[in-house]
């Protein structure tokens, strides 16, 4: 027993260092696997060159070749990788090195040599004399043209000064002899400090009562603008080119022959007068008193001027190439209220000829009464809610036409008039030139003259209702409406039939299809003819409420 103990031990001896040495070459080989691990991750760092497709496989074969030598000797890797990068890093910046003596090659070569020949010399010489003397020129062209227009500007503020001027000594030296001077002072005032002339003329003798600027209302004449409008309505009523309901021809859509010529709308009276032509537009000008001296007895009258010849549709319009004075508009909106009198202006000179004053006329307007009387609506519309409408009381019963276009290189605005237009007593017509002149401007001058003679107006309700009645209201949907309508040179302030109306109702039974868009209101009207008389009303219409407008009507 006692000598098999020893050996007893020695085999536990020899088990522990067996075992010990199984976990040491274990650890071994863990740390083995982790270098070759982690020498792989290092050669991702390492960026690839670029190269074509028979290179990519010869340094596919060099890179595998590369791992197997890393797997047996991972420094030798880490130094190869170290070496390519340093290689690729000094190729960069040679490439860099490269370029910037690119970019300072390319910068030199902009810069003249300094070894040029006199030739070259010269001629480079002379380039740069050449542009620098277009940039002078530049300066110099900029420099005239803003001095063109300082000029200009000049130039048109001393024209308008020079009318204001011309117009204040022409006043001063107006005969006074024969006027009424408490209207002439209205008129005066009324003008102010613009540039024109007013007439003021009772409309049934033809006498004068007072005439503010009288070299401007005798001896000068004037583009008529859109006052002519009213011969070609005459003219296109007469020739039957306006049909009964005011359309053109057979035609029930667009503007009426009363809101064209309240709201002034250009493309109606070009439609209506190419279809009776320039001869016979001059013809009725001449029988309403244009192109002819009126025959008052003063000095120096100007006949005017008439379009022969022309054939623009602009006569009809804008009353191109011809020339009226204020006197003859005075008498061609006298005969068309007044059953187609023309009355000769006169001046009552002396005491003793007030007394023994009789009323002179020419030959009357070759054209029926009733038919020349259907304008009438248009002009008093004119005044109550169309272009002159701000500037005159319509309850004067006010009827007229405005005319705004450029003249002789300035803007003209003129009104001509007639009050009471029932019982035309007075005729009231106002010219002003200037760049703000317009129409609703000379307007307003004469409602401040009609404002003056408000007391010896005499007004006839019924007969003013049924002038107004005169023609049946269209449908609300073939007449074009504004806020602001005023017509001009260059431009219809009127849409053809694109736009709507508004909507004109009478007393609590009236009934209306198509309504406006937006709430409206109105102080006047036009009755349907054979409808009741009412007053003047006021009329709220909102197309949502339309069931129920028709008791929102509050009688005035």
């Amino acid at each position: 027993m006692k000598f098999i103990l020893p050996e007893k031990r020695f085999a536990k001896t020899f088990l522990m260092l067996v075992f010990a040495a199984l976990l040491f070459s274990t650890g071994l080989q863990a740390q083995t696997k982790k270098k070759t691990t982690a020498t792989p991750a290092k050669k991702t760092v390492a960026k690839k060159p670029t190269a074509t497709a028979k290179d990519a496989r010869k340094t596919g074969r060099k890179e595998t070749t590369a791992k197997r030598s890393t797997r047996q000797d991972p420094k030798k890797s880490t130094a190869k990788t170290s070496s390519r990068s340093s290689k690729n890093r000094s190729a960069a910046t040679s490439k860099n090195t490269r370029q910037t003596a690119r970019d300072k090659n390319s910068k030199n070569s902009k810069k003249p040599d300094k070894r040029m020949t006199a030739k070259e010399r010269r001629a480079e010489a002379a380039r740069k004399k050449a542009e620098e003397a277009r940039r002078r020129a530049a300066i110099a062209e900029q420099k005239r043209r803003e001095e063109a227009a300082r000029i200009a500007r000049e130039r048109k503020i001393a024209f308008e000064r020079g009318l204001k001027t011309q117009t204040a000594e022409n006043i001063l030296k107006d005969n006074l002899e024969g006027e009424d001077l408490a209207v002439r002072k209205a008129a005066v005032d009324a003008l102010g400090s613009r540039a024109g002339t007013v007439v003021v003329m009772e409309a049934k003798t033809g006498k004068i009562v007072t005439m503010v600027n009288q070299d401007w209302a005798i001896k000068n004449s004037f583009k008529p603008c859109s006052t002519i409008k009213l011969v070609t309505g005459v003219a296109g009523l007469n020739e039957r080119v306006i049909n009964e309901e005011g359309g053109i021809g057979e035609s029930t859509s667009g503007p009426d022959l009363d809101m064209a010529l309240a709201r002034s709308s250009n493309p109606y009276f070009q439609k209506t007068g190419v279809n009776f032509g320039n001869e016979k537009m001059i013809a009725y000008a001449k029988t309403l008193g244009l192109g002819e001296r009126t025959g008052i007895n003063a000095e120096g009258e100007t006949p005017g001027k008439l379009p022969f010849g022309n054939r623009n549709p602009r006569i009809y319009s804008h009353g191109d190439d011809f020339e009226v004075t204020p006197l003859q508009l005075a008498v061609m909106v006298s005969a068309i209220a007044n059953h187609g009198k023309k009355v000769v202006p006169q001046i009552v000179k002396q005491q003793n000829q007030k007394a023994s004053f009789r009323p002179k006329f020419r030959d009357e307007v070759k054209v029926p009464y009733e038919t020349m009387q259907g304008v009438l609506p248009g002009m008093i519309g004119a005044a109550e809610y169309g272009t002159a409408r701000r500037g005159v009381e319509h309850d004067q019963g006010i009827a007229g036409k405005t005319g705004s276009c450029i003249f002789k290189g300035s803007w003209i605005g003129l009104f001509a008039s007639v009050a009471p237009v029932e019982d035309p007593q007075y005729s009231v017509v106002v010219i002003t030139r200037g760049e703000s002149e317009r129409g609703k401007y000379a307007a307003a001058v004469a409602g401040e003259v009609y404002r003056s003679l408000a007391p010896r107006l005499r007004r006839d309700q019924d007969k003013y209702l049924a002038l107004k009645n005169l023609r049946p209201t269209p449908p609300a949907d073939n007449v074009a409406v504004g806020d602001d309508e005023e017509e001009d040179d260059d431009a219809s302030t009127l849409a053809d039939a694109s736009e709507s109306r508004p909507v004109i109702i009478v007393g609590s039974a009236a009934k209306q299809a198509d309504a406006p868009k937006k709430l409206v209101q109105r102080t006047t009207q036009s009755t349907p003819r054979k409808q009741p008389v009412f007053a003047p009303v006021v009329i709220e219409y909102d197309k949502k409420k339309a069931a129920g407008s028709r008791d929102r009507i509050v009688n005035n």
